[in-house]
């Protein structure tokens, strides 16, 4: 299953999101808003593509991708990050709703999808969140490690384990992260390979909207892994 990260750049378009099986959509924590989430449910509504919540801190300006562990002002507490997560998946599910299509998945973004594996406050929070908005057994997408993975398999809520065929993994499955040279992976056909050899023991597979190339990635994956 191929899983896309999307909603985040304004010159994102339709090509892209058709390889994928799963549309991950921002609703507005680190990136989208109003119009980008409905253009992302209107494809969802005619098309075979599944729409997903993507959520994050709530933290436009740093895109995400820094936690309130060592920048505290970002969100104070466990109990207004899940406020906040509530807040996202309804703002998704409003459009959702109004144009007919189910949001079946939930997937952390950035900073708060690395924490949610070291953190069982925050893991808690994301489960809390989604499970509110979306039900027990809206489907969880996360690391293949730690508290959100183990959280979910104790509450019996579904969990895909991702790999990600445009980023350099480690073998516990962490990410490299971005700063460190060679960090993406840019190559369609290095992406499309390293694609296959996850989905031997992952469940699903990610491309990122907003990698550079991602068009080109995509459909290479897409290519290589066959339909979802």
């Amino acid at each position: 299953m191929l899983i896309l990260d999307c909603g985040e750049r304004p010159d994102e378009t339709e090509h892209l999101w058709a390889c994928a099986d799963v549309l991950c959509c921002a609703c507005g924590g680190h990136a989208g808003d109003e119009e980008s989430m409905r253009r992302v449910v209107a494809f969802c509504a005619r098309s075979v593509a599944r729409l997903g919540a993507h959520v994050s801190y709530p933290d436009r300006a740093g895109f995400g991708r820094r936690s309130p562990f060592s920048h505290p002002d970002i969100v104070e507490t466990v109990q207004a990050l899940a406020d906040s997560l509530v807040d996202q998946e309804r703002a998704l599910l409003r459009m959702a709703h109004a144009q007919g299509v189910a949001v079946t998945a939930v997937k952390p973004h950035g900073a708060l999808y690395h924490d949610a594996a070291i953190y069982p406050d925050v893991a808690g929070a994301v489960i809390d969140a989604a499970v509110a908005v979306f039900g027990p057994r809206t489907l969880l997408i996360g690391p293949p490690y730690g508290f959100l993975h183990d959280e979910c398999a104790r509450q019996g809520i579904p969990y895909a384990r991702e790999g990600f065929a445009d980023r350099r993994m480690r073998p516990d499955g962490s990410l490299v992260p971005r700063d460190e040279p060679g960090a993406l992976i840019l190559d369609p056909e290095e992406a499309a390979a390293q694609a296959k050899r996850l989905l031997e023991t992952y469940d699903v597979v990610c491309v990122h909207g907003d990698t550079p190339g991602a068009l080109a990635i995509a459909r290479a994956v897409r290519a290589a892994i066959g339909s979802g």
